[in-house]
This record gives structure tokens, C-alpha cells and sequence, in this order.
């Protein structure tokens, strides 16, 4: 591996290579942000088309500077081969990123490239090379104002509401209902075998690894089902994958949740500790259905609980018998 440079050893051609090839990465970025987001939000994709603008602006003054001061060939050095230098997400991880996700990185990179450009002036002597580095330090600063003008020009509040609404659904249909069914097939379908193993054998620890073994193939069944289900091309529901692992782990862990009390050795203080942790369960799926699906609370409630009770004393007078 090869050893990076410190800061402080660049010199003043090598500092404007590097702030050239800064440039065109955040220019880059910004970009890939408008492609990702075009479709869903078209307002914040033409934000970043522009700000992309102004990189490009940038690294052409640094350009032309640098060509005027040390000639044509412009070395090639990069964020990763300075020591402590900051660094970018991959192009692949961008992609991925939540519509909030990316306004905070590029409020992250906005402050990043200000107090690089304010360390590189601070590291000139030539005049014309500090100007240049303290302009661009100030026009960094006031990136955010710029996000702000954009925003206000091309995200009127309709706009900002429409995008948000957007967002939302989006979370909802890639996260929540994946996760949502997954803790309600674990926190339910589960409490029928649990409860049937503790009732016919009154055994904490065998009663554990019943509730163990249902929720981790619960899990396992679940999470394949929703991947396999489609591949979110139409419907709009994102990664298969992402969706499967969401359903599959909160399948494992609404199946975990009351199994777990079956580790305290006293059947009967684990039993009430058990019903204790269903019902606290089966609030929150409501609550879940309440926030994110539009189902009024007391309906949400009813139907989880009734559905939730029927497969309890299933299991309890199987195990009984």
C-alpha cells in the first residue's frame, strides 16, 4: 500500500492539482444526485444540476490559474492520497441514499471543501494562487446560501411538500411495510409454538430453543419471500434484497422478543414476563399501523390484538392438552 502525503508537505502546484481534481469530483457527485433523484424529485435533481454548475466553474478558474502559473501537465493527485484528507461516498452507495440523506451530505461537503480551501490558502505565498483559494473558500461558505436561492427558486413550498409526500411514500413502501409485515408474522405466528412448547413441557430452556428455531426460520422464510416477491421495477418498492433483509430481521426479532424471557429459569416469572413483552409487541405494530399506514389506532389495535389473541390461546390449550 502506498504511503500518503501530509497536507503540509504539498506544494502550491500540487495543492491547485488537487483542489482541481476535487472540483471535478464534487462536481461529479452532485450530478449523480440529479440523476438519482430526477425521477422522484425532479425540483431538488435541477438544485444539484446547477450546483454541479458551479463546481465545474470552479475547477475551470483553478485551471486556468494553475495552467498560468506551472504549464499544462496538471499531476494527478487525488482526496485519497492525502493523509486525512476527506473522502466521498462511492458512486454505488450515492445512488442508494435517502432524499434527506443526501441534502446532509451535501451540507457535509460544502463545510469539507470551505476549511480545505481556507487550510490551502493559508499555505500560499504566491498572491494570485491565495486569492483565487480565498474566493472559493468564501464561495463554499455560501454554497448553503446558494442550495438555499436554488431552492427557493425551483423548491417553492408545493413543490417542497410534493417532494416530502414523495419521500415518505417511498420510506413506506421500501421500509415500513416490509418491516411491518415481518414483525407481525414473527410476533404473531410465533406466540402459537412458544407457548405451546412452555404450556406441554414447563421447561425455560427447551421452551427458548422452540421460540429460537420459529422465529430464526420464521426469519429465513419470510425474508426470501418478500425478495423473491418482485424486484420493485414497477411497483416501485426498491431493492428485493433490502426488502427481504428488513422483512427477514424484523420477522427474527418480533419471534425473539418473546422468547427471550424464556431464559430466566422460573417458568412462571418468565410465562408473565412473555405476555408482558406480546403485548408491548402487538402496541407497536399498531402504533406502526397508526404512523405509517393510515389506520386509525383503536382499528389498528383491535384487529393486531384479536389476531394476536386467537393464535395465544391456540397455543396455550394445544400445549395444555
Amino acid at each position: 500500500m502506498f504511503a500518503k502525503r501530509r497536507f503540509s508537505d504539498l506544494s502550491e502546484r500540487e495543492i491547485l492539482a488537487l483542489a482541481i481534481a476535487a472540483e471535478e469530483e464534487d462536481g461529479r457527485i452532485y450530478a449523480s444526485y440529479a440523476d438519482a433523484l430526477r425521477a422522484a424529485f425532479p425540483d431538488t435533481a435541477t438544485v444539484y444540476e446547477e450546483m454541479a454548475a458551479e463546481e465545474n466553474e470552479h475547477r475551470r478558474r483553478l485551471i486556468e490559474t494553475f495552467t498560468a502559473r506551472f504549464g499544462e501537465t496538471i499531476p494527478l493527485i487525488r482526496r485519497q492520497d492525502v493523509r486525512g484528507f476527506v473522502t466521498r461516498r462511492p458512486y454505488w452507495m450515492a445512488r442508494s441514499l435517502g432524499i434527506e440523506t443526501v441534502r446532509r451530505q451535501v451540507e457535509t461537503m460544502e463545510a469539507e471543501s470551505r476549511r480545505f480551501y481556507q487550510r490551502a490558502a493559508e499555505r500560499t505565498t504566491d498572491a494570485g494562487i491565495r486569492k483565487l483559494l480565498g474566493d472559493l473558500a468564501e464561495a463554499e461558505a455560501g454554497h448553503e446560501a446558494l442550495a438555499a436561492q436554488l431552492g427557493e427558486q425551483h423548491l417553492g413550498t408545493d413543490a417542497a411538500k410534493a417532494e416530502n409526500e414523495t419521500a415518505r411514500r417511498l420510506f413506506v413502501l421500501q421500509v415500513v411495510q416490509p418491516g411491518l409485515a415481518g414483525l407481525m408474522d414473527g410476533s404473531v405466528s410465533t406466540l402459537a409454538p412458544l407457548f405451546a412448547a412452555a404450556f406441554a413441557t414447563h421447561d425455560t430452556w427447551q421452551t427458548f430453543l422452540v421460540g429460537l428455531a420459529a422465529s430464526i426460520g420464521a426469519g429465513i422464510s419470510m425474508g426470501f419471500a418478500e425478495a423473491l416477491s418482485d424486484d420493485g421495477s414497477l411497483t416501485g418498492r426498491g431493492s428485493p434484497w433490502i426488502r427481504g433483509v428488513v422483512c427477514g430481521l424484523m420477522t427474527t426479532i418480533g419471534g425473539l422478543g418473546h422468547a427471550l424471557p424464556y431464559l430466566i429459569p422460573h417458568f412462571g416469572i418468565a410465562t408473565a414476563v412473555a405476555f408482558i413483552v406480546v403485548a408491548i409487541e402487538l402496541a407497536v405494530i399498531s402504533w406502526i399501523r397508526y404512523k405509517y399506514m393510515d389506520t386509525p389506532f383503536l382499528s389498528a389495535a383491535f384487529q393486531v390484538v384479536v389476531g394476536g389473541a386467537l393464535v395465544f390461546a391456540a397455543g396455550i390449550l394445544i400445549g395444555s392438552a
